[in-house]
């Protein structure tokens, strides 16, 4: 399980285990936060294709969907 703080999720790096539409490499683009710090929404934007998905953040902790950084 990858440890995650949001508060470092904006213009994180994250590479996809199972690509899919050969879109492997992602930078989380946009995050909006509570007042308490809480995660709101999660925007990941793949690096070549420019397209953006909404996601659950805390689905980035899963090791077999998701490595931080590009691999």
């Amino acid at each position: 399980m990858n440890q995650i703080n949001p508060a470092k999720l904006p213009n994180s790096k994250w590479t996809a285990i199972k690509p899919n539409n050969k879109e492997k490499h992602f930078l989380i683009s946009e995050v909006e936060f509570e007042e308490d710090g809480s995660v709101i929404s999660c925007k990941l934007e793949a690096v070549l294709s420019k397209n953006e998905y909404q996601i659950d953040w805390t689905e980035l902790k899963d090791n077999d969907k998701w490595i931080q950084g590009w691999h």
